[in-house]
Formats: structure tokens, C-alpha cells, sequence
């Protein structure tokens, strides 16, 4: 039989960062914490945990946490079922989710306050690319994620949210300056692009798709949606930008498809843990829901 109160703390630790803020968080003392941890650890026969700034979970020590994860989900059914049971076991459940930067930026906020308004949760969302949360899934560090690819990760449902509208843009003088002569595989390779990441392929898919081939291109690497934008207005570089962020400067003219029409759809899906768990199931309700308003159908 597990300590629930060991993964309780165990769980701390990796959501905290560290085991000071975990103590402050249970309120309880560090060497509470640090012997819980220990505790546990010698239970198992391994390191739960990577000490240092932050703390970080072993592959064991995440299996741990979503088992935890999992067992709030069940206690908050329970609760609710019979309220009677102590107070603490109704307090609000941490619900950890990933999704890709740019559903971040458009959909999925809203939808993901609307749904934290009603139901007892604090929300805990990482971010990382389309094609790869789904290994955050695997890993067990998030219930429920966005991801690029429709087969479920091991032990998961998957269910299709729509595909998302990339256009590919750039302020007027940007495409003066490098597209005077038209958008080929000669001027995409001396024209600074803007990528999310080293995993962000949507430009080099937009381009292969464009002129047949693989062309190396010079890229300015800007994590996050918002400051996609903003570059792009500032003619720092070209990128594919999610149709619905950039809407009001297409319709300016602050920004300019590079090629009018050519755009690229990507297929969107949400996958959760196979959890019996209304919270679960009210945010898949939730995200659907707010994907068929925003997205295209697949």
C-alpha cells in the first residue's frame, strides 16, 4: 500500500520546484517533506526526484505524480458524492494540461477560464509544440493535452478538435524589401524567417509545399505567439502566423500574406488519460465545444 501522504508530497515538490515551497505549500515543515520524499524512495528502490533548482521528477518519480494525479480526480468524485467526507479531501484539484503556444494564444484560454470558473481545479498548463505534447502524455506529466496527431498516446482517448488556419505573413516593407521579385526558393533562402523553437516545422512544411523542396532557411527563433506578431509588424522577419491572431492586420494591411491563398491547415486533436472523471470529461466538453467555434472542420 502506497503512502498517499509521501505522494502527496512527493507531487509538491515536482509541481513547488523545490522542497521549500512544497513545505509552504502543505504547511508543513522542509524535513517533513524531505523525509516523506526519502520515504518513499526507499519504498520504491529508486530517486523520485532530481534534486536541484528547480527539482525535477525521474520517469519513476512522474509515473508517481500522475498516479496522484489521478487519485485527486477520483477523491473530488468521491466528494461529491458524499460531501460528508472530510473538507480536506473537497479542496481544489491541480489539473495538469499542455497545449501548443498558438491555440494558447487564440481558443483555448478563454475556454480554459470558462471551464475554471465552474469546476473546483487549479489549472497547471504547459506549453510546447503541436507535434509534441503528446509526449508529455506519455510521460504522465499532464490528464489532457492538444496535439498534432490523431492516434492516441498509450492509455488515452483521442478525439479531433478541428484544423487551425496558418498564413504566412510579413509587413508591407519586409515584402518590398526581400519579395520584389516574388516568393521562391532563391528569396526564401536570404529572407529571415521567424520560428517558435528548433521543433516549430511550420515554416519548412509552408515552404515544401510551396516550391517542392527543402529549402534552408534563415531563421529568428521568438517563443511565443504574441511576439510572432509583433515581429512580423516590425519587419523582423516572415512566419506562419494562426489566421484568427492576425485577422485585424491583414485587414489593415500592417501585415501581407506573402502568397495570397497559399495557406496551411493543421489538424488539431485532444487527448486524455483514460481517468473515470467528470472534471475530465466537463473539460473535454468544454474544449470541443470552444474548437468547433474557433477551428476549421477536419
Amino acid at each position: 500500500m502506497l503512502d498517499y501522504a509521501a505522494l502527496h508530497a512527493l507531487a509538491a515538490v515536482v509541481r513547488e520546484g523545490s522542497f521549500e515551497r512544497a513545505a509552504r505549500a502543505l504547511h508543513v515543515t522542509p524535513s517533513a517533506i524531505s523525509q516523506r520524499v526519502r520515504l518513499l524512495e526507499e519504498r520504491v528502490g529508486c530517486a523520485l526526484v532530481v534534486r536541484g533548482q528547480p527539482c525535477l521528477p525521474t520517469d519513476t518519480g512522474r509515473r508517481m505524480c500522475q498516479h496522484m494525479d489521478r487519485v485527486r480526480l477520483l477523491e473530488r468524485e468521491l466528494h461529491d458524492a458524499l460531501p460528508a467526507l472530510a473538507p480536506e479531501v473537497g479542496t481544489r484539484v491541480v489539473l495538469p494540461v499542455a497545449v501548443n503556444a498558438d491555440s494558447l494564444a487564440t481558443w483555448f484560454a478563454p475556454a480554459l477560464a470558462a471551464f475554471a470558473e465552474q469546476a473546483p481545479v487549479l489549472m497547471e498548463v504547459s506549453v510546447d509544440d503541436q507535434d509534441h505534447t503528446g509526449e508529455w502524455l506519455r510521460t504522465g506529466a499532464v490528464l489532457a493535452a492538444v496535439t498534432g496527431t490523431a492516434r492516441p498516446a498509450a492509455g488515452c482517448n483521442s478525439q479531433p478538435l478541428g484544423a487551425m488556419r496558418y498564413v504566412a505573413a510579413a509587413s508591407p516593407a519586409f515584402v518590398a524589401r526581400f519579395f520584389g521579385e516574388g516568393v521562391g526558393a532563391g528569396s526564401l533562402a536570404q529572407a529571415p524567417s521567424l520560428v517558435f523553437n528548433t521543433k516549430d516545422e511550420l515554416q519548412a512544411r509552408w515552404v515544401r509545399r510551396l516550391c517542392h523542396r527543402h529549402v534552408e532557411l534563415p531563421r529568428h527563433s521568438l517563443p511565443s505567439s504574441q511576439a510572432f506578431v509583433t515581429a512580423g509588424l516590425a519587419g523582423m522577419g516572415w512566419g506562419l502566423h494562426p489566421e484568427a491572431l492576425i485577422a485585424p492586420h491583414l485587414a489593415d494591411g500592417s501585415l501581407v500574406e506573402l502568397v495570397p491563398g497559399q495557406t496551411l491547415d493543421v489538424p488539431l486533436h485532444w487527448q486524455t488519460a483514460r481517468a473515470a472523471s467528470g472534471l475530465l470529461d466537463g473539460l473535454t466538453r468544454q474544449m470541443l465545444a470552444a474548437a468547433q467555434r474557433a477551428l476549421l472542420p477536419l
